[in-house]
């Protein structure tokens, strides 16, 4: 690496279930990552445990990296942990007289999510997700409003009040309000909500009043239901958490306010007023960074894998297009929040294994050690085997510089319960047994990733394979093997690639409401001209919304860019496509065929061997706008490419089990590897924060982004 002389300008943090990785940029694309144990009951702790880790490497205290920096991005999983656990604030709903049942109803899809295919089967497993509100504190109140908006039945103000009172008396924490259609006008929705703060002040309570149409007003009732909720549920903590993370930022010298991801990719302050959109930000990172990359090998066809202690997450970019789910999932419930889609399984060096001492079967998982008690060679109380032991087993790790030499391994009691609660059992040797294990995670990621791509249409010779996370390098030979990609990138700063993701992204704000629009395949300009009209003025309300909040949060409007977009299917589907508007406006009957060939174009490259079938009409099911404000980013500096030979980065030989036997592997510091250099396995390619494993005869070779691309023999 460079002799790095000038200080960080932007710090991005990736708290994840296991490890919190940090990753500092200065405006030359100079980085260096630090790396601490995630801390879930105070956050702040870990981050600044892992934001001293990189500052130690970069040579500078923490006063002078935080008084230096313009830019503190911070995505972690605290919410989604308030969630899982079950630890959020006490809820009361009010919603329309009929619905009370509707949270103990759930809808089939979430009902059945996150089960195992034997579950599935098998219904008698079955269980409905806790309900974030018990039925006793669902209050119905009449009313009624149509999908036109036209009021049905007036609303029973007096049994609002009487609703509000009971849940005040029951010492609710929160109020969630959610009527039926209030994305099409929310009239009875402000209206409860008046009433709920009037009772609140007469009452003297410290309550919050959340209403639906403000936190997401699009259509399908149960997924708004459910936005709503886990809003006023799991965002009060994890404000809390990140404001002590900014508190311990402005402590050191920092200027400003941190910054959040969302998670359909942009960042927002810590203020935003729908935090439960940045309640999956660290993996978004990810597909955020690779599509950086893509732009400069000049490939906008990616795979992007993310391997770490617990999950295997990948994401994928089809020709330029990142697919958009807008009803995720998230620990069994349905939610209306845009988000970048990405697939997940169960594969990770933290997995759990175990063996059966009656039918010999192998279980990997779904369990992980992950950081405390963590894999037995860690020496912090784990007991189980894990993947992890076994790349200690077999030489693949460094037991010596791992987290670059703070943790030393215990490869011999690692090997010890390995062999007792494996190896044994299974009646082979301990190495043969460890990488059968190795084997069999790699072969799940594999075949994971063959799925994700033939899902797309297109040919994995046209898709450039990314892989990161902490061991991301260490099992990228097997996952990727016999699959075909054009090319196989990994990273050295792979440990930190979603923090790193993170600092590539602008501020955002995305702001969208249903609607329903048929657009008849033979429509006359005058019909067009007509639709064109309905969908500016929805346009033109909400850049009123998004550039409003951007302005709070400090942004100059000359600095706020807008870019509308159309949910768009073909008359008769059931998956939306989203388009982003090639105009401003829609002024003419051409500018609406403009809209419609834009749909058309996007839709053929999603769908690459489906035909276009504009005879059945279009349909526009929501309408949406994205506002953004550019943010200070890092460049990855381009050098010329050197020599082959990689001695200068050679640091010994260890004796390494690959492939059914023991070989002497070169080792490299992966730090000192300049653009040129080419390394050929067996070979063990190491990082403070991560190891890259190169297999007999396949190649590493470094190009002139210092980006490590792996070859198969």
């Amino acid at each position: 690496m460079d002799q790095i002389t000038t200080n960080p300008i932007v710090i991005g943090i990736d708290a994840g279930g296991t490890m919190t990785d940090t990753i500092l940029v200065d405006q030359d694309g100079h980085f260096k990552i630090g790396k601490s144990a995630t801390t879930p009951k105070n956050e702040a702790e870990g981050f600044l445990a892992s934001a001293e880790d990189a500052a130690d490497a970069w040579g500078i205290s923490l006063e002078q990296l935080f008084s230096g920096v313009n830019v503190v991005l911070y995505s972690g999983t605290g919410m989604l942990n308030t969630l899982l656990s079950r630890t959020g604030r006490r809820l009361g709903l009010i919603t329309t007289k009929g619905l009370e049942d509707m949270i103990l109803m759930g809808r089939g899809l979430q009902a059945w999510a996150d089960y195992s295919y034997a579950d599935r089967l098998h219904a008698v497993t079955h269980q409905h997700p806790d309900p974030l509100v018990p039925r006793r504190r669902t209050h119905g109140v009449t009313e009624r409003i149509d999908q036109f908006g036209d009021i049905i039945l007036p609303l029973y103000e007096h049994e609002v009040a009487a609703a509000a009172r009971k849940l005040i008396a029951d010492k609710v924490e929160a109020i969630c309000i959610m009527t039926i259609f209030s994305h099409v006008n929310p009239v009875h929705e402000k209206r409860i909500a008046e009433i709920c703060r009037e009772e609140i002040a007469k009452a003297g309570a410290d309550i919050l009043v959340y209403t639906s149409h403000e936190v997401r007003p699009v259509i399908r009732e149960q997924s708004r239901l459910n936005s709503v909720l886990i809003e006023a549920y799991a965002t009060s903590r994890g404000r809390k958490q990140l404001k002590g993370i900014e508190d311990v930022s402005k402590k050191y010298g920092f200027k400003y306010g941190v910054q959040t991801l969302l998670s359909f990719g942009g960042l927002t302050s810590i203020n935003h007023p729908r935090l439960h959109e940045t309640m999956i930000s660290g993996p978004i990172g990810g597909i955020l960074g690779a599509a950086y990359v893509g732009k400069l090998i000049g490939n906008d066809s990616l795979i992007c894998s993310d391997m770490g202690g617990t999950s295997f997450d990948m994401g994928v970019i089809t020709r330029g297009q990142t697919r958009i789910e807008n009803e995720p999932l998230m620990d069994r419930f349905k939610l209306n929040v845009p988000t970048l889609h990405l697939d997940t399984i169960g594969a990770g060096a933290g997995m759990i294994l175990k063996v059966d001492p009656l039918t010999k079967k192998v279980s990997l998982g779904p369990e992980s050690a992950g950081s405390d008690p963590g894999p037995i060679c860690f020496a912090k109380g784990g007991t189980e085997p894990t993947i992890a032991d076994c790349d200690a087993i077999l030489g693949r790790l460094n037991p010596y510089y791992f987290l670059g030499g703070k943790v030393v391994l215990q490869v011999e009691k690692a090997r010890a319960a390995f062999e007792e609660k494996c190896s044994r059992l299974l009646g082979v040797g301990v190495e043969e047994a460890a990488e059968g294990m190795i084997d069999m995670l790699e072969a799940d990621a594999n075949n994971a990733l063959r799925r994700v791509i033939s899902g797309q249409g297109i040919h994995p010779s046209e898709f450039t394979l990314l892989s990161y996370g902490g061991s991301g390098p260490l099992h990228l030979a097997g996952c990727s093997r016999g699959i075909g990609f054009k090319d196989i990138i990994t990273f050295q700063f792979a440990a930190a690639f979603s923090a790193f993701g993170c600092t590539t992204a602008d501020f955002m704000r995305r702001h969208s409401v249903s609607t329903q629009h048929d657009i008849g395949a033979r429509a006359s300009d005058d019909e067009l001209v007509a639709f064109g009209k309905k969908v500016t003025a929805v346009w033109d309300d909400l850049t009123e919304a998004a550039v409003d909040e951007m302005i709070v949060d400090g942004h100059a409007r000359e600095k706020i860019k807008t870019v509308p977009f159309l949910m768009m299917r073909y008359t008769g589907q059931l998956e939306d496509v989203e388009v982003m508007a090639p105009l401003p406006a829609i002024q003419s009957a051409d500018d609406m065929r403009r809209v419609i060939d834009e749909f058309e174009a996007v839709y053929a490259k999603v769908n690459h061997r489906v035909s276009r079938y504009g005879e059945a009409g279009f349909s526009i099911t929501e309408l949406g706008l994205i506002a953004t404000a550019d943010k200070v980013k890092p460049v990855l500096l381009k050098r010329p490419l050197g020599k082959s030979d990689p001695s200068s980065a050679h640091k010994g030989v260890r004796e390494a089990y690959i492939g059914g036997r023991w070989h002497k592997a070169n080792l490299y510091e992966m730090d000192l590897l300049q653009p040129g250099h080419e390394v050929i396995g067996p070979a063990i390619i190491e990082h403070p924060a991560t190891t890259l494993v190169v297999h007999p005869q396949d190649r590493v070779h470094v190009d002139e982004w210092t980006l490590l691309h792996y070859t198969h023999a």
